[in-house]
């Protein structure tokens, strides 16, 4: 399978859609690009892009 670029919020309302409401909308906008696309995506695996997108979000608007 080829990469697959995404936005957070389908990953996010596929595994997580309790976590919308605490999401901003540019953190929910950031591309993932899955090397092997988002139909072998795991829940955790879900969970951890969730986590680290959001970190390095936060580390980004801190460089700023």
């Amino acid at each position: 399978m080829e990469m697959e670029s995404v936005k957070l919020s389908e990953i996010v309302l596929r595994w997580y859609p309790d976590m919308m409401p605490f999401l901003k909308q540019n953190e929910l906008n950031l591309l993932i690009m899955l090397r092997d696309g988002i139909s072998i995506l795991e829940p955790h695996d879900a969970m951890e892009i969730i986590q680290f997108s959001i970190c390095e979000h936060q580390n980004l608007a801190h460089l700023h």
